[in-house]
């Protein structure tokens, strides 16, 4: 007598999405983790390795060139491979690194790792920004990018407590090698939980429907994987490159050289934890305080671009909170002030990060990503190149070496603020079908 087995019940998972994005936040916590191994560490480095600024501005430049180059790189090569193997990769590319971190022995060899690092943690923004087009509809963008994008802030909050524990107690290396054995872990979780939503084994039937539907408009007029050129003749591309190149410099100041400047402002790190992790918390707040906001105005009928700038005009304006810390030493007053404007940064970058999904279809996402976090790292490592010059040229100013250069930063973002109002709007190309209508 033959028994047949009776067909194998398919388990669905409520709400995929939503676990897909959590698993992408915890990849942006371990990927902040590996990268402010040095900026936490530097004022200790910089006395046993005899460095300066400039020094220590050439071994994060590295990472940047690094970062700048790969995200363009590596963001057509997601859009090439797919977001699970891409992914994949790149995680286990940049914990191998910070593995044979502890091998460095000098400026060079530190900048040499640092640009290692920076080339494997490249791909994650556009590779995250990939899946959030593919996985989730245009209300929910914005708050699914602010989801993965927070991991950014909430790695930078925890970090402190983690690699300066370790360093007080065993020193430089260890603190270096833990954060890196997480990606590890989180390539077996990746592994598991993600597929695109059109062949994922426990996507629901209503889900598979929401995204079916949103994605229908684009499906039927615009074609897959445009070539580099025809993206560039885009105002809308340049929009979503101008986001980033004249917002993220400033982040990327308070996350690799905040230390080093309340050293300058005369605060011991040891008591002034507080204001290195504060102002990543209030920036977790900004990430959702954005996509939330954004996608609420949408809810309540305002258009797509409308909702999108208005998050955008906040943030611009916001970061210019930077500047009155130029007249303070005091502790809570620097935390508070840089809190608010970490915080309108991070409103602003969750529209940033989240313009390439709602401008482009899936087979561009990606590539739109990387051409953003190019002009980002290009925009970082000048940057960073005139912040170790004239901070060294200042050390004789006391507590007011970095004001020039805090100035800048509260600026800078407020220019990016007005670019995008004009550059992000629905032109000729949007009537072609070449963009989606914003």
């Amino acid at each position: 007598m033959t028994f047949t087995a009776p067909p194998a019940v398919r388990r669905t998972i409520s709400h995929l999405r939503w676990w897909i994005a959590a698993v992408l936040f915890l990849s942006t916590i371990i990927n902040y983790l590996d990268r402010q191994t040095l900026s936490l560490l530097a004022p200790y480095l910089k006395l046993q390795y005899h460095w300066t600024n400039t020094d220590y501005a050439y071994i994060v430049i590295a990472f940047r060139i690094a970062y700048a180059i790969g995200q363009t790189v590596f963001g057509r090569l997601m859009d090439r491979i797919g977001t699970r193997r891409g992914l994949t990769l790149t995680v286990a590319c940049y914990s191998l690194v910070s593995l044979f971190t502890p091998l460095a022995r000098g400026l060079y060899s530190f900048a040499l790792f640092r640009f290692l690092l920076g080339a494997g943690e490249s791909a994650n923004w556009p590779a995250a920004t990939k899946a959030v087009s593919e996985w989730f509809p245009k209300q929910e963008r914005g708050l699914a990018t602010a989801f993965f994008d927070s991991g950014s802030s909430v790695g930078g909050a925890i970090a402190p407590f983690i690699v300066l524990s370790i360093y007080f107690r065993w020193g430089w290396r260890p603190a270096v090698i833990v954060p890196g054995l997480l990606g590890f872990i989180w390539i077996i979780l990746w592994r598991k939980i993600y597929q695109s939503p059109g062949s994922h084994p426990n996507i629901t039937g209503s889900e598979r429907a929401l995204l079916a539907e949103d994605k229908r408009d684009l499906e039927t007029s615009i074609s897959p994987r445009r070539r580099w050129r025809d993206l560039l003749r885009l105002p809308q591309t340049w929009g979503t490159i101008v986001a980033r190149t004249l917002t993220d410099p400033v982040w990327f100041f308070i996350t690799d050289w905040f230390p080093i400047y309340l050293v300058a402002k005369g605060i011991d790190l040891r008591n002034g934890i507080l204001a290195i992790w504060v102002p990543f918390i209030a920036a977790d707040l900004g990430n959702f305080s954005g996509g939330i906001t954004s996608g609420w105005l949408i809810k309540r009928g305002w258009s797509l671009g409308r909702a999108r700038k208005a998050v955008v005009i906040f943030g611009g304006i916001g970061v210019m909170l930077l500047i009155p810390t130029i007249f303070t030493t005091n502790l809570y007053v620097i935390t508070l002030l840089f809190a608010l404007a970490t915080f309108s940064y991070a409103a602003f970058s969750t529209i940033a990060n989240v313009l390439p999904a709602d401008l482009f279809e899936s087979g561009s996402v990606a590539s739109v990503s990387g051409f953003g976090g190019t002009g980002s790292g290009i925009g970082t490592i000048i940057a960073f190149e005139l912040i170790g010059h004239y901070s060294d040229l200042r050390q004789g100013m006391a507590t007011h070496v970095f004001d020039p250069i805090v100035i800048i930063a509260g600026l800078i973002p407020f220019i990016g603020m007005v670019l995008v109002l004009v550059l992000i709007r629905n032109t000729k190309a949007t009537n072609e079908g070449l963009v989606r209508e914003i």
